[in-house]
């Protein structure tokens, strides 16, 4: 399945800032039911086109459904790998999240600039035809121009397929028209191939967020997204209140993570680890990068071997949390001089961590999209060079034996990637190996002989450290 996605605003290859996406180069990421790749035809200043090609493996797809005794053919013959559908929504999430988030940390002036945008997708899945499809893409700003696939081409009185090849036009941000895409090609197919669970409620209201509520066929858009009468019920109620601020959604989705790993109480056991992993370094400054809402801080905070914390997180609504959760506002003055919280992104230089003993990066780089952890890297082991860093992630290996997962999906909604033990290895050899390091790397939780524990720890320390 493809869709193209084209600037023809002056320069055009701004775009490849905004997606975060190379002109030059091909990126390739597996999403699960295949590959997806993304790729520019052309790139001039006048015109510049991105295009998205996903190559789903509808064998491979149907052959991990456990428990499945159908004898149909449908699972090996099906338009999954041609038709744009929450396939292709689920890549354009895993490929282009910083850039459906509002992130564009080389050129943020462009992130609320609009562009005059070219969209094609060559076949769409499109039940209701064009009417649902105008209804849907014309009240964005868009205009809409699509033609109906015949059935086929060597038998014309079959007539027109549920298929339309969609071109679409307007000039709107770069993360405005990827969220509506991210919605609406799901809307426009009617179906999901995928368990649609509570936690689509708040992917939902984040990716739709105000244009949605606006929107005049939001209640449309929002039973077809949810196809549960339930959950379109609650979307909606959440609608009405005007309650679709990123930090719920991010508070929800990390609810949703804890509920997939409650069984094994993985996080009170990531959190012992840390905790003795800190202690073993010497403890003294520590800063905690990612530190959310401050489970965490809560506990190195009462550590006799910590003499100062500090806590940073992208998030101001999640540093409000953890102010709440810390009482910092009922502390005394001993420990209150003992905190700094602070934000800040781990993609950029902070003269705040120079000097800091023990980093610690707790289930924090699967949220960093793949080509920027060169950057993260660079800023933490080049720049700022603890004497010792702490990373945990979760081992993709191990979401076979979580029950709530389907093989497609990962733990939290955010994350953009997760790691087989072989991938965070040689991730943090290398990385060791560049910025003079060691890695001791450490299993945390039940350690399965076939796929290994849940979560991966490695223990950097700077190599005149570990003589």
């Amino acid at each position: 399945m493809l869709i193209s996605i084209t600037s023809t605003t002056p320069d055009a290859t701004d775009l490849g800032y905004l997606l975060h996406k190379h002109p030059d180069r091909v990126r390739s990421v597996d999403v699960g039911f295949g590959k997806a790749h993304v790729f520019y035809p052309e790139a001039t200043p006048d015109r510049c086109t991105a295009t998205l090609l996903v190559e789903v493996d509808p064998i491979s797809l149907s052959r991990r459904r456990k428990g499945s005794q159908t004898q149909s053919l449908e699972p090996y013959v099906n338009d999954r790998p041609y038709a744009a559908s929450s396939m292709l929504s689920v890549a354009l999430g895993r490929l282009f999240g910083s850039a459906m988030a509002g992130s564009c940390e080389a050129r943020p002036e462009l992130v609320d600039t609009a562009l005059d945008l070219e969209i094609e997708v060559p076949v769409v899945a499109a039940t209701g035809g064009e009417e649902v499809l105008r209804r849907l893409f014309e009240p964005l700003g868009y205009e809409v121009g699509c033609s109906a696939l015949v059935l086929d081409d060597q038998f014309p009185d079959w007539g027109d397929s549920r298929y339309l090849a969609v071109h679409l036009s307007g000039s709107v941000p770069i993360q405005s028209a990827l969220q509506h895409l991210f919605v609406l090609l799901p809307v426009l197919d009617g179906r999901k191939h995928y368990w649609v669970g509570p936690d689509e409620i708040d992917k939902l209201l984040r990716r739709g967020g105000d244009w949605l509520r606006s929107h005049p066929d939001h209640e449309f858009i929002t039973r077809r997204y949810l196809r549960f009468g339930g959950l379109a019920r609650e979307a909606l109620a959440r609608l009405s209140d005007g309650i679709d601020d990123s930090d719920r959604v991010d508070e929800a989705q990390d609810v949703a993570e804890a509920e997939v790993e409650r069984p094994l109480s993985l996080n009170e056991q990531r959190t012992l680890a840390v905790l003795a992993a800190v202690e073993r370094a010497g403890g003294g400054r520590v800063a905690d990068l990612g530190c959310g809402e401050g489970r965490l801080l809560q506990r190195l905070l009462d550590q006799s071997f910590v003499s100062a914390l500090l806590g940073i997180d992208v998030s101001i609504g999640a540093l409000e949390r953890a102010e709440r959760r810390l009482r910092l506002g009922q502390m005394s003055e001993r420990r209150r001089d003992k905190l700094e919280l602070a934000q800040g992104a781990l993609t950029y230089a902070d003269d705040r961590l120079v000097g800091v003993d023990v980093a610690t990066v707790v289930e924090v780089i699967e949220h960093i999209d793949p080509e920027r952890l060169d950057v993260f890297a660079r800023v933490l082991f080049g720049r700022s060079a603890p004497a010792t860093v702490i990373v945990t992630t979760p081992n993709s290996e191990y979401n076979v034996h979580f029950e709530r997962l389907t093989p497609s999906r990962l733990r939290h909604g955010d994350h953009r990637f997760e790691w087989t033990r072989s991938e965070f290895q040689n991730w943090a050899v290398e990385v060791s190996e560049q910025y003079g390091y060691s890695a001791d790397f450490l299993a945390i939780g039940p350690d399965d002989p076939e796929t290994g524990p849940p979560t991966q720890m490695v223990v950097f320390r700077r190599a005149e450290m570990a003589l």
